[in-house]
């Protein structure tokens, strides 16, 4: 059963930055593909960044340039830096994870696995 324990969330101006982690465990299986989503209230959860285990990475358009996704294999932990923070990035961010090969990384009925999220809360 692979768990996930997001943190590093918190209040910021926009403008500012903030760096979420993801600690993984429960799992052997290199092979995993990880990504960050995020869900405001009255909307439905997006993709927002993911990395596979080969190391490719894909970016949802309105966060590319911003947001930098990255993942540190020997600490099963995944990172992602935010900068240039806007007030509609606030949300409550999720990392996901899957042991099976993934098509689309950036949509969320492929990831098996979930963390209990995370807040972001950026004013203007």
């Amino acid at each position: 059963q692979v768990q996930l324990v997001e943190s590093g969330g918190g209040s910021v101006q926009a403008g500012g930055s903030l760096r979420l982690s993801c600690a993984a465990s429960g799992y052997t299986n290199s092979n995993i593909c990880m990504g960050w989503f995020r869900q405001a209230p009255g909307k439905e959860r997006e993709g927002v960044a993911a990395i596979d285990s080969d190391g490719s990475v894909d970016y949802a358009d309105s966060v590319k340039g911003r947001f930098t996704i990255s993942r540190d294999n020997a600490k099963n932990t995944l990172y992602l830096h935010m900068n240039s923070l806007k007030p509609e990035d606030t949300a409550m961010y999720y990392c996901a994870a899957d042991l099976v090969g993934v098509l689309d990384s950036l949509n969320r009925d492929e990831y098996l696995y979930w963390g209990q999220g995370t807040q972001v809360t950026v004013s203007s």
